[in-house]
C-alpha cells in the first residue's frame, strides 16, 4: 500500500470535475441559456431539420420492417418448395393418400403465401410512394 494513487484525468475523475467555489468562480464559468446568441430563427430551423430527420429515420424504419417481412415469407416460401419438390420426387405408385392430401395442403400454403408477399410488396410500393 505504499504505492499513492492518482486521481484518474479521465472523465468522472475528481479531479477534472471539482466545483469551484461560487465566490471563485468567474463569469465565465456560467453558462446561461438567456445569454445565448441563437435566435428564434435558428431555432426554429434546427426543429425543422430534427423533424425532417425523424420523417426520415420513420420512413426507413417502414422499409426495413417491409424488407424484414417479405424476407420471412421468402425464406417460408423456399423451405414449402422443398418440402413439395420431396414430395413430387416420389413415383405416383409410392404415394399414399396421406403424402397426396400433404401436397395440396403444401400448394394451398405456398399460395396464401404469395398472396401475402404481394400484398406486403404492393403497401411497400404505396409507401415508398406517399
Amino acid at each position: 500500500m505504499g504505492e499513492e494513487r492518482r486521481a484518474s484525468k479521465q472523465y468522472g475523475s475528481l479531479e477534472s470535475t471539482k466545483w469551484q467555489h461560487p465566490e471563485t468562480a468567474t463569469g465565465e464559468d456560467v453558462i446561461s441559456m438567456a445569454d445565448s446568441t441563437t435566435t428564434v430563427d435558428d431555432i426554429e430551423g434546427e426543429l425543422f431539420k430534427i423533424e425532417r430527420i425523424r420523417e426520415i429515420l420513420v420512413r426507413r424504419e417502414s422499409e426495413l420492417r417491409y424488407m424484414m417481412d417479405d424476407f420471412q415469407l421468402c425464406q417460408e416460401i423456399t423451405r414449402l418448395k422443398k418440402d413439395l419438390q420431396q414430395l413430387v420426387s416420389k413415383p405416383e405408385k409410392e404415394k399414399s393418400s396421406e403424402d397426396r392430401h400433404r401436397e395440396d395442403e403444401i400448394l394451398q400454403q405456398i399460395h396464401k403465401l404469395v398472396e401475402s408477399r404481394n400484398y406486403l410488396v404492393d403497401d411497400a410500393e404505396f409507401e415508398r410512394l406517399r
